[in-house]
């Protein structure tokens, strides 16, 4: 991906991050794992890895995305916009691991996702219900 994140999570956040996130039923599609600085993302149902995103301390205190890489086998995903990629990443860790509601990536993402889709018709809960599958966790 060219495109990264550029949030800097906290120390803390960091840390809740490295505990990663297993799906509990058919509902969620994410599971969640780290080695070492490496977050992986994979497609619960499946187990395809779809994200690999480096983590490396920030200059400024806290951990920032360095590097990541997206599967591109268009069988296993079919999402090859890098800012539509880079959006979707940020939100999966946000939502998924931290349980935050991120409500503007998630506009950002409907956004992206009507304008691939072509029309602007497209309800805000299709991309959380259909693409996301996400469960905000405690």
């Amino acid at each position: 991906m060219s495109s990264l994140p550029s949030r800097v999570w906290t120390d803390v956040e960091w840390e809740r991050i490295q505990l990663g996130y297993r799906a509990y039923d058919m509902d969620e599609k994410w599971n969640v794992f780290c080695e070492d600085r490496v977050v992986f993302l994979h497609r619960s149902w499946t187990g395809h890895g779809i994200y690999e995103a480096s983590f490396a301390p920030a200059e400024s205190g806290g951990y920032t995305i360095t590097q990541a890489v997206v599967e591109t086998d268009p069988e296993r995903y079919r999402n090859p916009e890098d800012a539509y990629n880079c959006v979707m990443l940020e939100l999966l860790i946000s939502t998924i691991v931290l349980g935050e509601p991120a409500t503007e990536l998630r506009g950002r993402l409907v956004g992206l996702t009507a304008q691939r889709s072509g029309t602007a018709d497209l309800p805000a809960g299709a991309v959380q219900h259909s693409v996301l599958g996400l469960r905000t966790n405690p």
